[in-house]
């Protein structure tokens, strides 16, 4: 053991002894000396030894996470991204605001007894309006959280396309053949009633013969027993 100095107080001369005692505990590794210090080198090393495990938010009940219960077609319904902050489901993918969203399936047009009515369903991406056109030209325009509406009244036929739209643009259209339904009932009647004409002429053009037929035939008989 280190005897004290002469020349140093007795608290600092134990305070050194202290020192070189506690570094004589630490490992020694060849090449380096006790009170070596990790190095710049030594952090990266260390960096990649360590493997990094990403924590996996567990659902509410424990089990795995399930699919959320969003629906595309069905109309004024949770987003599905406020479904998955409540619930702790997992959404479709969604394409991002900043991207133009994919096309709507435009499901059926149809006439209602008073104006033609479109239904759709959503894409996965996000959207803030849907448009309606007709014939190339724009009719109507919906929320993004409707999934139908009436457009009026359209053309005997037409084509009527619809487009989900967001900020970075307009989607793809998704478009259907509009034919309307008394067009082709109107087309039968009138069918029906040149049919019924045209057997009325020809039951008419049958009596007539059947009777110029009779008629002739009273004529011969006629004449047969006039030269007898």
């Amino acid at each position: 053991m280190m005897a004290a100095s002469p020349g140093l107080p007795l608290p600092l001369t134990i305070v050194c002894l202290v020192f070189i005692r506690g570094l004589s505990f630490l490992p020694t590794t060849p090449g380096r000396t006790r009170a070596h210090w990790l190095s710049s080198e030594d952090y990266s090393q260390y960096e990649e030894d360590v493997t990094t495990v990403l924590p996996r938010t567990p659902a509410p009940d424990g089990g795995p996470l399930k699919p959320c219960d969003y629906k595309p077609c069905l109309e004024n319904q949770v987003t599905c991204s406020q479904l998955a902050a409540s619930t702790r489901c997992l959404c479709p993918g969604f394409t991002l605001h900043s991207e133009v969203p994919d096309a709507p399936d435009l499901r059926t047009v149809s006439w209602n007894g008073s104006e033609v009515v479109v239904r759709w369903c959503a894409p996965y991406s996000y959207v803030t309006a849907y448009h309606v056109t007709i014939g190339g030209q724009e009719r109507r325009k919906f929320g993004r959280d409707q999934r139908s509406g009436g457009v009026g009244k359209v053309e005997d036929v037409s084509m009527v396309c619809l487009v989900a739209v967001n900020d970075a643009g307009k989607s793809q259209e998704s478009c259907k053949m509009y034919q309307y339904r008394g067009s082709s009932l109107r087309a039968g009647l009138i069918g029906g009633a040149l049919g019924l004409l045209l057997l009325i002429l020809l039951l008419v053009l049958l009596w007539r013969y059947k009777r110029q037929r009779k008629q002739q035939g009273s004529i011969t008989m006629h004449n047969i027993a006039a030269t007898q």
